[in-house]
C-alpha cells in the first residue's frame, strides 16, 4: 500500500467502513494506520478502555511545537429506516455530487486531511502538520477529550486546529455549547382504572418535557444578547428527541426514558441550565413520591460539549481566512470538537467542505465542487507549510 491515493480514493475507502457510532471503528483505524505507515508516517492511538473504539493521531514535519492540526471524526450516524437510493457505504457519483454516508459528515474531510498529511510528509514541510481522528462525535463529542489528552507529550503540541465539519468551506468561528442528560422516570404500575393509586412514569415525564417547551417559548420571546444574535436560532434551545416507556395502554407506565438536551449560546452558563432542570426534576419527583414513596427520577449526564468562543485575532481563523479569502462572520448552532480543542489551549476554527443541511440525511451527499474546493484548500495549506 505504498501508492499515494487521491482524495476520492481515500474517501471511497473510508466510507466503505460502516462506522456507525454504536459499532466499532477499529477496522477503519487499522487501515488508516497501515496506510500512513506505508508512507513512513508513524501513527499513534488512543484506545478507549470501555468499548471497541480507537482514536488516531499523527505528526509530520519538524519535531517542534506549533503544528496545524486537522481534526475529524470517524463515526457516522445510522442509516436505519432511511430511504437510500444507493448503497450508503459506497461512493456513487451522480449529478455533480458524491453520495454516501459520511461524504459530507465528515469522511470527505477526513480523506482530504489524510491526503494532505501524506503530501506534507513528502514535501518536507518546514512547519509541522498533524491529523487527529476521533470517535463518538455523533453521540456528544465524547471521544475527542481523551484523544486530545493522549496527544500531549506524544506528539509536539499543535497551535491551530481546523475542525473539518461541513461549513461550505467558510471560516466558522463560534458555535453553541451543549449538554445532555439521560432521564429515567421510575413509576409504579397499577391498572389504569386505578391510576390515582399508581404513578405513571410517562405522564410524570411529560411534565419535564412540557417544561422544555416552556423554556423554549420563554427563550424565543426574550431579546437576544449581542452574542446570541449571531446564531440561528438566537437563543438556547431545550430538546427531547427520543422517548420510550410503558407496557400496555391499560397499565400505568413503570418506566419512561428520554434524553434532555441543551444547546447553549456562548456567554450563558450551561451549569445554570443543569441546575434549573434538576430543580424541575426534584419537583416532579416529590409529586410522584407523595403518591408512592418508592418512585424516583434518575438523571445521568450524557455529554457536555463546550462552546467555540470567537477568538480575537485567532491563529486558526487567520490562517483559514488567508487561504479561503472568506472574511465574513459565520456562527453555527451545532456543536463540534472545536470547543474541546480550544479548552485544551489550541486556537480553533471550523472549516470543511459540504453543507450541514446534508448531514445525517438519507442520500447524504457532498457537491463535487465542494470536495474539489477542499482539495484546493489542502494544496494551499501544504504549500504554506513548506515555505
Amino acid at each position: 500500500m505504498t501508492d499515494r491515493m487521491t482524495p476520492l480514493e481515500l474517501m471511497t475507502k473510508l466510507i466503505s467502513f460502516p462506522t456507525v457510532s454504536r459499532d466499532t471503528n477499529i477496522p477503519l483505524i487499522d487501515w488508516v494506520e497501515e496506510y500512513l505507515n506505508s508512507h513512513g508516517i508513524t501513527a499513534h492511538r488512543y484506545v478507549d478502555p470501555d468499548q471497541p473504539k480507537h482514536a488516531l493521531f499523527a505528526h509530520v514535519g519538524p519535531e517542534v511545537e506549533g503544528a496545524i492540526v486537522l481534526s475529524g471524526h470517524t463515526d457516522v450516524v445510522p442509516v436505519d429506516g432511511q430511504p437510500w437510493d444507493t448503497d450508503p457505504y459506497e461512493v456513487v457519483e451522480k449529478d455533480g455530487k458524491y453520495y454516501g454516508r459520511g461524504t459530507c459528515d465528515m469522511k470527505g474531510f477526513d480523506a482530504l486531511a489524510l491526503w494532505a498529511l501524506v503530501e506534507a510528509h513528502y514535501a518536507g514541510v518546514k512547519r509541522p502538520l498533524q491529523i487527529a481522528l476521533s470517535f463518538d462525535e455523533e453521540v456528544g463529542c465524547t471521544g475527542a477529550p481523551p484523544m486530545i489528552a493522549a496527544m500531549q507529550g506524544v506528539v509536539p503540541k499543535g497551535s491551530a486546529v481546523i475542525v473539518g465539519e461541513p461549513s461550505d468551506m467558510q471560516a466558522v468561528t463560534g458555535h453553541k455549547g451543549g449538554s445532555g442528560f439521560h432521564t429515567h422516570v421510575i413509576g409504579y404500575e397499577v391498572h389504569s382504572s386505578l391510576l390515582h393509586t399508581g404513578v405513571n412514569a410517562i405522564m410524570a415525564g411529560a411534565k419535564l418535557i412540557e417544561w422544555a417547551n416552556e423554556q423554549n417559548t420563554l427563550n424565543m420571546a426574550a431579546k437576544p444578547t449581542d452574542v446570541a444574535a449571531m446564531f440561528d436560532p438566537p437563543f438556547t434551545t431545550v430538546h427531547v428527541g427520543m422517548i420510550e416507556g410503558g407496557t400496555a395502554h391499560n397499565i400505568t407506565a413503570k418506566d419512561c426514558i428520554f434524553g434532555m438536551d441543551f444547546r447553549v449560546v456562548p456567554g450563558e452558563d450551561k451549569e445554570k441550565w443543569k441546575i434549573a432542570y434538576l430543580e424541575k426534576v426534584r419537583e416532579v419527583e416529590a409529586a410522584m413520591q407523595s403518591v408512592v414513596a418508592d418512585t424516583r427520577i434518575e438523571i445521568t449526564p450524557k455529554f457536555d460539549v463546550p462552546p467555540l468562543q470567537p477568538e480575537q485575532d485567532g491563529e486558526a481563523e487567520t490562517l483559514v481566512r488567508q487561504i479561503t479569502g472568506d472574511n465574513a462572520s459565520h456562527k453555527v448552532s451545532y456543536g463540534t470538537e472545536a470547543g474541546q480543542f480550544q479548552d485544551a489551549g489550541y486556537s480553533a476554527v471550523i472549516c470543511g467542505p459540504g453543507s450541514i443541511a446534508q448531514a445525517h440525511q438519507p442520500n447524504e451527499f457532498i457537491e463535487i465542487s465542494q470536495f474539489n474546493g477542499g482539495h484546493d484548500f489542502m494544496r494551499k495549506l501544504v504549500e504554506r507549510l513548506s515555505l
